[in-house]
């Protein structure tokens, strides 16, 4: 006798069923996909005991034969793939041809359809993978399929589901999901005959994601657009002063299919860039379309991973359309105040670094282009543009583009919007500074305002000029542990790029003899110690630009105005005058905000003037 057995149909049916069928959100996932490919207009999904004892999809679609319902009973039974070829260009959202046959083998499965052309329609009942009943019946037109007792048959899987609320909360995301990518569908979700949430076909899908992620956040997503070498990206993304605790505010469709891509996650993080606190995550929907036969869809049972044909390019097309929107953004949003009632500007202070002549001049060069040159450096990567992961600098040959009218008027809100023009009222706690504009209070940490400036200064150095460095009368001697010393001793010639020399005296020793000239009062262990333990802790994998950016935040931080710290107006006011010249003046190198604003009607209801 043989060992090997051919397995039976209803078992094999099972084991697919293990790789389809997870959970019931699984079952609706599956059921409103056929739905949509099915041209259904209207989508119902019923669910009782959350999904333990009902789950019920029925829609408007075109319906089925009384033959295509049997055969769609059948498992690899597609109307969707027909020869090879087709694998590698799908359109539609389902295509396996293994959800139904695999959801019946685990319940009590019916399913009601009629084809658009016929004036019956066809009932079938099956009951764990085999089928019960056949018959005709009175129905409209579409399809309608009810899922009872799901796992009945494997008791083994059914004890592995969750509560009744948990279970319906994975279904409940699984429909917001699906009606978040396709707003001209009407989808109605019910739960124990009460319903949940009935999303109406929405000609702006703007309403629909408010309606789906919540009022709140209708004020705080703005539009991004690009369209490139066949491949267009739309979507909303949060202020940096919205996120989430998890990635959950994330939501991701590539030719309208919900997916999970950890590659376009990674590209929205990185157009994110410095503006994000560790740990949280932005809100965001993002569509992307590209040629059918440009992405791989058959990654997985599911269909929830996809594979790009040209992952780079989608990823930077991605990155950038996000950080293009969060750079216009990020401008200060107020304007200058009437100093006739006291105008504390000054000379500069000193307290800043003495390079700010060169770094100004930068900024006000690059500021030339305003829009259509970042747009530029932006969207086409073949123009003569550098691009540095702490932020896109201008090389001297770069070529401007004309302004157009509308951009010339923001650029001229931009030049009125400024940190100088603001009225300061002074400091609160030696730690913030209290500044007046025409839009109410505006509130600056004075550390992570300064770690902003002098990181961009530090990174526009290392592209553009020589850092300027200190040398140390007396060198100092850092000994340190056997893991950090290697990685020390990788990156000197990194350090040494920045201003920082650092030679290995032996063993697990280390002598450090100029440092760069804004860190020359600072304690030089202290820095040391702390740029080892952050590329320990990132890894020396990340990547030579990622590195130096890290090293660059801690000797920001570093050098950096402190807490507690008193300023002269002279001071505030040279700070104020140097984060106007930043790229991204909003938030600290590790994605702190540096200004926060409270406005007058918001002041006004606090101490009950209006209500």
């Amino acid at each position: 006798m043989t060992k090997i057995k051919i397995l039976p149909e209803i078992l094999s049916n099972k084991i697919a069923a293990g790789e389809v069928v997870e959970r019931p959100a699984s079952v609706v996932k599956e059921l409103l996909e056929n739905a949509i490919d099915a041209d259904g207009t209207q989508i119902f999904i019923d669910v009782e005991k959350g999904g333990r004892s009902l789950i019920r999809v029925s829609d408007n679609g075109i319906g089925m034969s009384h033959d295509d319902a049997l055969l769609a009973l059948e498992r690899y039974a597609t109307s969707k793939i027909y020869k090879d070829e087709d694998l590698f260009s799908i359109h539609t959202l389902g295509f396996r041809g293994e959800a139904l046959p695999s959801i019946a083998a685990v319940s009590r499965f019916s399913i009601v359809t009629r084809d658009r052309s016929e004036d019956a329609g066809t009932e079938i009942r099956v009951d764990g993978g085999r089928i019960k009943k056949v018959s005709e019946i009175g129905a409209p037109k579409g399809t309608m399929v009810t899922v009872k007792q799901l796992f009945y048959n494997t008791p083994a899987r059914r004890k592995f589901l969750k509560t009744i609320g948990t279970e319906m909360g994975h279904i409940a995301d699984i429909v917001a999901s699906v009606a978040l990518g396709h707003p001209e569908l009407q989808f109605r979700l019910a739960h124990n005959g009460k319903i949940v949430k009935n999303w109406p076909v929405t000609a702006d899908p703007f309403d629909r994601i408010v309606d789906v992620l919540g009022g709140d956040l209708q004020n705080n997503l703005h539009p991004i657009e690009f369209k490139h070498d066949e491949v267009s990206i739309s979507g909303w993304i949060s202020s940096p002063r919205v996120t989430r605790r998890s990635s959950r505010g994330l939501y991701v469709y590539v030719n309208g299919r919900f997916v999970r891509d950890r590659i376009v996650q990674h590209a929205l993080f990185e157009g994110y860039s410095q503006r994000l606190v560790k740990g949280q995550f932005p809100v965001a929907v993002v569509l992307i379309n590209i040629p059918f036969d440009d992405v791989d869809v058959n990654v997985h049972p599911t269909k929830n991973e996809v594979r790009f044909a040209r992952q780079q390019h989608v990823h930077e097309a991605v990155r950038r359309v996000v950080a293009q929107t969060l750079y216009e953004l990020d401008r200060p949003q107020w304007a200058p105040v009437d100093f006739a009632s006291g105008d504390r500007q000054g000379k500069p202070g000193q307290i800043l670094d003495g390079g700010r002549e060169k770094f100004g001049r930068r900024k006000r060069n690059a500021e030339i282009g305003a829009w259509s040159s970042k747009f530029q450096r932006e969207h086409y990567p073949d123009s003569p543009i550098t691009n540095h992961a702490s932020g896109i600098h201008l090389p001297e040959t770069v070529i401007q583009r004309p302004l157009s009218q509308d951009q010339e008027v923001q650029t001229r809100i931009w030049e009125k919007k400024r940190f100088a023009a603001m009225r300061v009222i002074g400091q609160f706690h030696n730690t913030y500074i209290v500044c007046e504009s025409e839009e109410g209070l505006i509130l600056l940490d004075q550390h992570a305002a300064h770690e902003r400036i002098l990181f961009e200064q530090l990174s526009f150095r290392s592209t553009q000029t020589r850092t300027s460095v200190q040398r140390l009368l007396v060198p100092e001697t850092i000994e340190l542990g056997y893991r950090e010393a290697g990685v020390l001793e990788k990156i000197m010639p990194d350090l040494g790029e920045l201003g920082l020399e650092v030679e290995s005296f032996g063993g697990n020793t280390f002598v450090v003899k100029s440092v760069p000239a804004l860190l020359s009062e600072r304690e030089i262990r202290p820095l040391i110690v702390n740029i080892v333990e952050t590329i320990v802790e990132i890894g020396t994998s990340a990547g030579l630009p990622e590195l130096l950016d890290q090293c660059r935040m801690v000797m920001a931080c570093h050098a950096a105005l402190r807490a507690h710290q008193a300023l002269s107006d002279k001071q505030i006011n040279e700070l104020l005058q140097q984060l106007d010249e930043c790229d991204n003046p909003s938030h600290c190198p590790h994605g702190r905000p540096t200004w926060i604003r409270w406005d007058l009607k918001t002041l006004e209801k606090s101490f009950k003037r209006i209500v």
